[in-house]
């Protein structure tokens, strides 16, 4: 479910919650509204959670690469002069 679907959901449920006063034989009108909005919202936070460990924010995955060049032997007549990156 996506974001707009579940924002849609999320209107849908508020419109026959607050807007319609009408009973349907056996079935609350206001409660199919609430059980919307509900199922909406939790699909809204399924859906920012999803997007967000998509995008490495949540689940710390986010890796950085450093890549340093090699530091060649400086030679010195015959003395050879290395220093090493860690």
């Amino acid at each position: 479910m996506g974001i707009g679907i579940s924002i849609f959901l999320i209107a849908v449920g508020a419109i026959l919650y607050f807007a319609v006063s009408a009973t349907a034989a056996g079935v609350s009108v206001s409660t199919v509204g609430v059980i919307l909005m509900l199922i909406g919202g939790l699909g809204l936070v399924v859906s920012f959670i999803m997007l967000a460990m998509a995008r490495g924010g949540l689940n710390g995955d986010r890796h950085t690469t450093i890549v340093r060049d090699q530091v060649r032997p400086v030679t010195s007549d015959t003395t050879v002069v290395r220093e090493e990156v860690r």
